[in-house]
């Protein structure tokens, strides 16, 4: 129990008030000799002793009720962690907890969700005492300490608070109960208390999982749980993907990329405007006329590349009430000219066919976009491969472990490296040389050459296994009776790897014929079938120049790093050992990181663990070397940016015992709710009314019964004389 004016208590002194004027009453007498004194001396003798019992039962009522009438007047209240009610016994320890995920920022010129959390953290902090023990946390995809269980003092919070502002993180919701639980754990107090201040998102909370529903109830189980609110607006526009599509990254030429923006809204946006931009240089302009709610719409963004070097593309929107996820951005490394080296280990044409598939132009030209040179295998490598982007191999037999060796290490650089089965390709030897695990240079071990036509001697129709992937995209476009008379009558039976997937697949059957994989920062594609004519019909249909110009597009548009996202890590790899000892990360704040290179698996790299920022990174191992670009984009997850009402979040978190607000006034009766308990002065001034009626029926009745009595003393006496 508690009280809110315990200085009001001293007022129960004035019990002593009944007990000195029954004492007064009782020694203070008066004797007076008259004739019938020895009757009444006789009567009070044998009723005396119910009369001190009466007195003693009136003075009782009369200081009980004079007491719950002072306990009322101080505003007692009841609350169960409350175990004293002494003033400067206990302290409120308080961890503030406060969401920065870029989904924050949301609101516009006005106020924004993040401007409207700081006023609820500003008075969380007007509510506690100098001295209390405090902890402030920022909320995100890796969770940062600012004040970590200090002693209050509000200037030093107002300053902390202050300096806060968004991040480019999303939301780790999942890690939040375990967070808190150790900062209140190192907190020292007798009344703990969590304030939980974040937007609500739907996509978070909606339906929270079993792990989060029991780390709260856990962490209500230690301290009061205040979850506060600060919901908007659903209405946000996007930019989602920017992929590139087609063309080669060559100085020179034009290359198409997608641009995608999501409306995640609830009210359809028309005539979007979508900007890209080389080197924050804006070259094409594309305008969507309309975006339904909850749809996506792409546009195509025509991208010229006048240099040479490594380049930043971006796509753009403008003008929606949250700026942070309305640009995308990606690298592109453009190359004087794409070269492509075939090796051909084939008795037949194989070579020749890759080459002209490569050459081969839609309106019957040949292009220029690559060059491209045939060797034959036993000359492989006839010239230094760090002016090759892609290798081509065609029914190449084996090849030794120093040759092994050298494709690895240039795929782990970045470049792209094709390989094609035959009937020269010599299983066994292929398998060993191209090794096991994640190092392994092809994706899938060789088995025996299967027969895959049927009783009719006809070959089975190609099927894409992966639709969406870059590689299978041009092939939705052609007619469905191209793809079908595209026929394959025999190829080699796989075990793909766990690193791998299959992008082509034999209809009707699980047996891939195209394969990809990730090595380093380059790939591998295999075709468990061959090049020639022998096997299928493949080269003579318009399918295989497109899909061999799509791969060597998709591997020479691979960037040194793929775009990031917020909270990825960053890596700076070389196949030999730099210079330098240390690699620098200049983010795009202009901070810069400086990380150790170590030797990893059988390369050199650097890692920067967790990158906090949007944008570009520029990495490089020293000052003066040339840098590498990192592109760094928001998590799209985090844009869906519906809140759920304070209803919602009721149903959705119901039996947690948390606290939930969503307005100053909220809080403020929620925090004396808690602090206070429920207010029972009424009871007490119920049950003083109650003691003081009780002692007028009591007393109104003892003197009634004591005229009585002594008119029949009066009256009886005499007559026994």
């Amino acid at each position: 129990m508690s009280f809110l004016n315990p200085l009001l208590l001293l007022g129960a002194l004035g019990i002593a008030l009944p007990i000195v004027a029954h004492l007064l009453n009782r020694f203070e007498v008066r004797q007076t000799d008259w004739a019938a004194m020895q009757f009444l001396n006789r009567n009070v003798r044998v009723r005396s002793r119910n009369i001190k019992l009466r007195d003693l039962l009136l003075l009782l009522l009369r200081c009980l009720a004079l007491l719950l009438l002072v306990m009322a007047l101080a505003r007692p209240s009841l609350k169960d962690r409350s175990l004293s009610w002494l003033p400067g016994e206990s302290r409120v320890g308080a961890v503030i907890a406060l969401d920065v995920s870029f989904s924050m920022e949301h609101g516009g010129e006005n106020e924004t969700r993040f401007e409207r959390a700081l006023e609820q953290v500003r008075l969380i902090g007007e509510r506690m005492q100098k001295g209390d023990p405090c902890t402030l946390v920022l909320l995100n995809d890796g969770h940062q300490v600012v004040l970590r269980n200090i002693a209050f003092d509000l200037e030093r919070f107002q300053q902390a608070l202050d300096n806060l502002k968004p991040s480019s993180g999303s939301l780790d919701i999942g890690s939040i109960p375990k967070t808190l639980s150790q900062l209140v754990e190192d907190m020292e107090a007798s009344h703990k208390e969590v304030y939980l201040i974040t937007d609500g998102q739907s996509t978070d909370w909606n339906q929270p999982s079993r792990q989060l529903r029991d780390g709260l109830a856990e962490l209500g189980s230690v301290a009061e749980v205040f979850l506060v609110s600060v919901a908007g607006s659903s209405a946000n526009l996007a930019v989602t993907s920017l992929e590139l599509v087609s063309g080669v990254l060559r100085k020179g030429t034009t290359a198409r990329y997608r641009a995608t923006v999501c409306n995640y809204g609830e009210e359809p946006v028309s005539n979007v405007i979508v900007q890209g931009r080389v080197d924050g240089v804006q070259f094409d302009t594309k305008q969507i006329p309309l975006i339904a709610a909850g749809t996506s719409e792409s546009v195509s963004l025509f991208v010229p590349f006048l240099n040479a070097g490594t380049v930043g593309i971006t796509a753009e929107v403008s003008g929606d009430s949250l700026a942070t996820d309305n640009i995308r951005r990606t690298v592109a490394a453009v190359r004087d000219r794409v070269s492509v080296l075939c090796v051909d280990g084939s008795s037949g044409d194989a070579g020749r066919l890759v080459v002209s598939a490569l050459l081969a132009r839609a309106d019957g030209a040949q292009g220029e976009n690559y060059s491209v040179r045939s060797v034959p295998w036993l000359s492989f490598p006839a010239e230094k491969l760090e002016d090759v982007d892609v290798i081509v191999f065609t029914d190449v037999p084996k090849i030794t472990a120093e040759q092994a060796d050298q494709l690895s290490a240039f795929v782990r650089e970045g470049n792209g490296f094709v390989w094609f089965a035959g009937e020269n390709t010599k299983a066994s030897a292929w398998n060993e040389q191209s090794a096991s695990g994640e190092s392994a240079l092809l994706p899938a071990r060789l088995g025996t050459l299967i027969d895959t036509s049927n009783a009719l001697g006809a070959g089975k129709p190609l099927d894409p296994e992966m639709p969406d992937h870059n590689i299978c995209l041009p092939l939705l476009s052609l007619p469905e009776d191209l793809l079908n008379e595209t026929r394959f009558l025999r190829q080699f039976e796989v075990e793909p790897r766990t690193s791998s997937f299959p992008l082509l697949k034999l209809a009707g059957s699980g047996t891939p014929v195209l394969l990809e994989q990730s090595l380093g920062r380059g790939h591998v594609f295999m075709f468990t079938t061959t090049a020639e004519t022998a096997w299928n019909n493949m080269a003579l249909t318009p399918v295989f120049p497109m899909v061999m110009q799509q791969i060597v597009t998709y591997l020479v548009g691979r960037e040194f790093e793929r775009p990031r996202i917020v909270g990825d890590s960053l890596t700076l790899r070389y196949q030999e050992q730099p210079d330098a000892n240390d690699a620098i990360f200049d983010a795009p704040s202009g901070e810069s990181f400086t990380v150790p290179v170590t030797r990893h698996d059988g390369q050199y790299a650097a890692l920067l663990e967790g990158a906090r920022e949007a944008g570009y990174y520029l990495a490089k191992v020293s000052v003066q070397a040339p840098g590498q670009t990192i592109a760094v984009n928001v998590d799209t997850r985090e844009s869906e940016v519906a809140c759920l009402s304070k209803a919602r979040l009721s149903e959705s978190l119901e039996g947690l015992g948390l606290n939930i607000s969503t307005s100053e006034d909220e809080l403020s009766a929620a925090i004396d709710s808690t602090r206070t308990g429920r207010s029972a002065w009424r009871f007490f001034m119920l049950a003083a009314l109650a003691f003081l009626l009780l002692e007028c029926l009591f007393a109104d009745r003892l003197l009634s019964r004591g005229k009585t009595n002594l008119e029949r003393t009066s009256i009886s006496e005499p007559q026994n004389v």
